[in-house]
């Protein structure tokens, strides 16, 4: 981020969102990879909870989310970008409208999505049918989403957009005027410019419209850094995306809603993506019974008037069978759940993680081994289906199919353009 003084990459968009709201210097995404983080944002619960152990898990179709509860709510929602969330592994393709995982049957009334990651000119998916732009990812999603929150402004419709980018990853595709710094990684870059460049058109809009003073407008990445990008994306931390170390899931976090975050600032209270669904549940004064119990995340409603000490219930996270614990200053971390071998950093005299203070900390080193072990025996009966009791967890609904490429024969011609796009093509193979 621009505002981290990174050598190379501006992000004046994102540096004036962070200047007018609430800047996290510790949030996290709830794993440290895209579907099991996007997981954790719909429903405030960790991703193993939800059937999302990775990517090409899809998310149990008993999950509460975000989109269900506004929309029963009133509001219109809508979901642009990536989605991720259905079982289908490899690049990023238009959802079928036969998907029994697409992003309306999890509450989204509109959606213009892919599967997972896509480029330059990318082909996706309008409630299931598909269409064809030109552009920059990050830009075609956020023009549509601004189309959306537009014609809702316009006859007082509240609303609820959900963008999700693609922005960055490899294979790394940016324009020409975008790509900055090293050769290496210029195309990484670029496509962090035109994301940055997008948050600005949205800004804009918003203000345009008349409805930026009371919208809450929440940024986040889904996972943290990769390893040979230059200068390097992690900021001087430990470990990179798929890691539990800070690198992997320390992330930029900003929330910016002038109405009700009237004095701007920077906060180092510890906050994640399961924040996100309770804090909007108690913004919008929805009724609790809209969150799937049990609930991993909190509101962060109170912070946003003045700071209020110490964070009560740490954040959780499993992920590939390691877990951590981050609780304030203290962190938690295993590289195997079920082993009895942790490790223990204070982060705030370590951010690095390279000394192991358990022993030095005992009793701290053991109130978190027992909160762990009682979150991970949470997790595995909510992976067993016990938080949907009046439903057969694999019984009700259709798996995924792992046939999409065959499905995708029958519309021609877009997958002979696929075929001939080269950063498809290994997949293909």
């Amino acid at each position: 981020m621009g505002y981290y003084d990174h050598p190379v990459l501006k992000t004046p968009n994102l540096d004036a969102m962070a200047a007018n709201g609430l800047r996290f210097d510790r949030f996290y995404a709830g794993a440290p990879v895209c579907s099991p983080a996007r997981a954790t944002v719909l429903t405030g619960r960790s991703n193993d909870r939800t059937g999302v152990l990775d990517h090409g898990y899809a998310m149990h179709r008993q999950e509460k989310t975000i989109a269900q509860a506004f929309e029963q709510a009133g509001y219109a929602t809508g979901h642009f970008g990536k989605w991720h969330l259905n079982g289908i592994k490899g690049p990023g393709v238009p959802i079928l409208k036969t998907d029994s995982y697409h992003p309306g049957i999890f509450g989204f009334s509109d959606w213009l999505s892919v599967t997972n990651f896509f480029d330059l000119n990318p082909i996706m998916s309008r409630n299931g049918k598909f269409e064809e732009f030109k552009g920059d990812s990050s830009e075609i999603i956020v023009n549509e989403a601004v189309k959306f929150i537009g014609a809702n402004a316009k006859v007082k419709q509240p609303f609820l957009a959900v963008i999700w980018y693609a922005t960055p990853h490899r294979p790394f595709m940016a324009l020409p005027g975008d790509k900055i710094g090293p050769q290496s990684s210029a195309h990484h870059h670029g496509e962090l410019a035109a994301m940055d460049r997008s948050i600005g058109t949205l800004r804009k809009a918003l203000r345009e419209f008349g409805v930026s003073d009371n919208t809450l407008l929440w940024f986040n990445s889904d996972n943290g850094g990769l390893p040979r990008i230059k200068p390097s994306s992690v900021g001087g931390l430990r470990g990179y995306k798929g890691s539990l170390l800070e690198g992997g899931v320390r992330v930029p976090g900003i929330i910016e809603w002038p109405r009700g975050i009237v004095n701007p600032r920077i906060t180092k209270y510890p906050a994640s993506t399961m924040d996100i669904f309770p804090t909007l549940v108690d913004v919008a004064g929805l009724p609790k019974g809209a969150l799937q119990q049990p609930q991993d995340g909190i509101s962060l409603y109170p912070l946003f008037s003045k700071e209020i000490g110490a964070r009560k219930q740490p954040i959780p996270f499993q992920y590939n069978r390691r877990g951590a614990l981050v609780d304030n200053q203290w962190k938690l971390i295993t590289d195997k759940v079920g082993s009895q071998k942790f490790l223990l950093y204070n982060l705030e005299a370590d951010k690095r993680e390279t000394a192991d203070v358990a022993a030095a900390n005992p009793e701290v080193f053991n109130r978190l081994i027992k909160t762990f072990e009682a979150f991970h025996k949470s997790v595995e009966s909510s992976a067993a289906g016990k938080d949907y009791p009046q439903e057969n967890l694999e019984a009700k609904y259709p798996k995924p199919s792992p046939r999409f490429w065959t499905e995708m024969e029958v519309y021609t011609p877009y997958f002979e353009k696929w075929q001939n796009r080269p950063e498809y093509s290994k997949w293909l193979k």
